[in-house]
Formats: structure tokens, sequence, C-alpha cells
């Protein structure tokens, strides 16, 4: 009797194991997570979080692993008494993104990061990254005649602010069932940044503008950097009241920078806080795609649009530089426009780079700062029009 006993244990136990139980989506979708982690590891493609959603991606596809599993009611087995079978670790973890908690957080940490001095310095570069959303609205459009309903259509478009936490916060609120494809959408976009960018930028632009060496920015005072932060956010928010959380948290984080008097708070958003948020963000946005949410044809879609909404975000910013440029004489770079989507700072970068090789004398990283962080803010007052219209 023992031997058989024996014998029943170790064929169940074979039987429990994600070997025995794996599908071919589940390995196509393990497949995907390793070549995402060969993107963030290798190439150092927006690894703070390509690196954890495509960690996220792997634990959500072990068969039997139950990491995102649901609560659920049973029996307990020694008693026969009803029980609550705890969920799965990132299940739990998974609702600071289904709450719409971690994206607010981690714009309370790029606040806290970022020198909104350029935009001060020279406004008009707000309108730069206000063009830049134009790759929001157009997909948006693309998607509703793909046969999108419209909340799902809004979710989709704001792949093209270039703004991972927008699109996780917008999406997680209009669209949770598109969650998985456009989070890794957003992000992979966001890590190629430097290989979309360029492009776009030199088929839009001449070399005589790409060359346009541009005037030093003026100093702005400490009292413009703390009233900007409070002025940005009462005006925003009484608005479009639904953008509040985003923008207060980055205003917030900003405004711990730059009062000088919570240093600590100031180094704890820049530091040990957007850490551990990105990491949680990470890894459970990466959980959400299993295989079933994950392989369909409206992923394909996705991913496509997503493209296209980053591809005439781009354009649309470098179109306006175009415009400044003849209305100022030649005076307004029009590389900077590119640097008004919300992926900060590499879009500033790649401004500073693209220019650099046309006149190694050109230096546009501050230029680009403007327009770059005007995104951030532009992306976030889409988001709470999107929202305000389709919630």
């Amino acid at each position: 009797m023992m031997e058989i006993n024996l014998s029943k244990a170790f064929a169940d136990l074979a039987m429990s194991t994600g070997f025995v139980n794996l599908t071919i989506q589940q390995v196509i979708m393990l497949f995907i997570s390793f070549i995402l982690l060969y993107l963030a590891i290798v190439k150092k493609f927006e690894p703070l979080l390509l690196l954890p959603i495509a960690f996220g991606m792997l634990l959500a596809n072990i068969p039997n692993a139950g990491l995102m599993a649901p609560p659920e009611a049973g029996l307990d087995p020694f008693t026969g008494e009803n029980k609550v079978v705890p969920g799965g670790l990132l299940y739990y973890l998974y609702q600071g993104v289904k709450l719409g908690i971690y994206p607010p957080l981690i714009f309370l940490g790029v606040g806290a990061m970022t020198d909104f001095g350029p935009l001060i310095a020279n406004p008009k570069t707000l309108l730069l990254g206000a063009a830049a959303q134009l790759g929001i609205f157009l997909t948006f459009i693309g998607a509703l005649f793909l046969g999108f309903l419209p909340n799902e259509a809004a979710s989709i478009g704001i792949i093209g602010g270039a703004d991972g936490p927008t699109a996780i916060f917008l999406t997680s609120k209009l669209a949770p069932d598109l969650l998985p494809a456009i989070a890794v959408a957003a992000y992979s976009y966001m890590a190629l940044v430097p290989i979309i960018q360029p492009p776009i930028m030199k088929a839009l632009t001449t070399h005589k503008m790409r060359i346009v060496v541009m005037d030093q920015l003026r100093h702005v005072s400490q009292r413009e950097k703390i009233i900007f932060p409070i002025l940005v956010t009462i005006i925003v928010s009484l608005l479009l009241p639904d953008a509040a959380p985003l923008i207060g948290m980055l205003m917030l984080g900003n405004l711990f920078r730059e009062s000088g008097v919570v240093g600590r708070l100031s180094d704890t958003a820049q530091n040990a806080l957007i850490n551990i948020i990105t990491i949680f963000l990470g890894v459970t946005v990466g959980a959400t795609a299993s295989a079933e949410a994950f392989l369909n044809p409206s992923t394909i879609k996705i991913i496509l649009l997503g493209l296209i909404a980053f591809c005439f975000g781009t354009a649309g910013g470098v179109l306006l530089g175009d415009l400044m440029y003849f209305l100022s004489g030649g005076k307004v770079n029009p590389l900077i426009g590119s640097a008004g989507i919300s992926a900060v700072p590499m879009a500033a970068r790649v401004s500073q780079v693209v220019g650099q090789k046309e006149n190694p004398k050109n230096f546009l990283l501050m230029h680009a700062m403007g327009p770059n962080v005007a995104g951030v803010i532009g992306s976030a007052v889409a988001a709470g029009v999107l929202l305000s219209l389709f919630k």
C-alpha cells in the first residue's frame, strides 16, 4: 500500500510541475520576455523599467506559479471549514497599478529630478511640448477606424506621449484589459527613442536648420522656480481635475527640489521612493502580460498604432520647430521640437546628439529640456482630457 501511495505522490508531483503544463503560447511569451531582457541588459534600452517588466512577464507565464492569482474561497483540508485562499504576491502589488497609485508616485520622483528652468526661461517651448501630443490624437482617431471602442482608442493614443506612467495611469482607468500590450509598447518605444527619432528629425529639417546655434538661456531665479509648480498645479487642476493626480505629484516633487527647505524629502523622492515604485510598477505591469491577455490580434494592432503615435508625436514637435525657425528668422533650431515628447531626458539628449553631429559646436541639450519637460506636462494634460471625456 505504501509503494502505491508513493507512486501516486510522485505522479502527482510530476503532473504539478510547470514543465508538464507549459503551453506553446507560454513558451512564446517566455521568448518575448528573453528578448526584452536582452534589450534591457545588453543594449541598455530603458533598463530601469524594461528589465522588471520583462522579468514580470517571465514570472506571469510560468504555469502553476500563481503569482497573479486573485484570492478565492476554498475549504481547509484539515478542518473542512470555509476559508479564503490568499492571492499571489504580484496580485497584491498590482493593486497599486489598478488603483492608479504608482504612476503619480513616479511623477513625484520625476518632478524632484527635473529642472523646469529651461522651460521658464523660454516659455515658447511649451508650444513644442503641446505640438508633440499630435500623435496622441491622430492615433486615437486611427484606433477608432480600426474598430476599437473610444475608451480603448484613448488608451492606445496616449502611447504617442512617450510617457509610460501616464499610459499606465490612463489605461488602468479606461481599458485595463489592454494594459499589458499598451505598457510594453509604451516602454519599448521609449527605449527606442535614439533609433526612431533621428530619421524623422532629419527628414523634416534641412542641414541649414540643424546647424543653428541658439542663444544662451537667461538665468531663472529661485522665486520663479518656486512659483511655477504652484501656479501650474492650480491652473491645470482647475481646468482638468482628472489630471490633478499626475500634475499635482509632478509639481509637488519639483517644489521639494526647488524650495530648498526639504532636502531629505527631495532626496527620498528622487532616489529611494522612485526606485521602489519603479520595481513594483515594472514587475506587476509585466506580470499582466500573460499568454491569454497578450497573444491576440488586438496586441499587434496596438503595437503598430503605438509606433505610429510615437512617430507623429515626434513629427508634430519638429514641424512646429520648423515654423518657429522661420518666424524667428532662423534663431530657433527645430531639432529641439523632437524633445516635445515626454521621454525625459532621453529625447532631449537625442536632440543634442543629432544637432552636434551636424555642428560640433552646437549644444542644444538645455534648449531641448524646455520642450521635453513641457512634454511631460502636455502628456498629463492630454491624459486628463481623455479621461474626462471617456471615463
